[in-house]
């Protein structure tokens, strides 16, 4: 359980009663996807607030959503091909 940095033991007990195993991945690509994932989110419900407010929108908001869109799914593509690298 340690190893596996587990801290409750039933959802240990059954995840080895059921698979036999557990799998931890250390993927810091899947991290920076969830911070990118945070920082996207925040800018798109502060511009959506803004345009509620003032039925305005600017071309440079737009280019930040399609810049930070693009940067998800650079990491998305990274990760996958971590993730298709790991089964063969």
């Amino acid at each position: 359980m340690q190893l596996h940095n587990c801290e409750n033991m039933s959802a240990f007990i059954r995840k080895m009663a059921i698979d036999g195993y557990v799998i931890n991945f250390d993927i810091p690509e899947l991290d920076e996807l969830i911070s990118l994932l945070r920082k996207t989110s925040n800018n798109i419900n502060q511009i959506a607030k803004k345009v509620n407010s003032t039925d305005k929108i600017y071309g440079n908001e737009i280019k930040e959503i399609q810049y930070s869109q693009s940067k998800l799914w650079e990491k998305i593509n990274q990760i996958v091909l971590l993730i298709t690298e790991l089964k063969t």
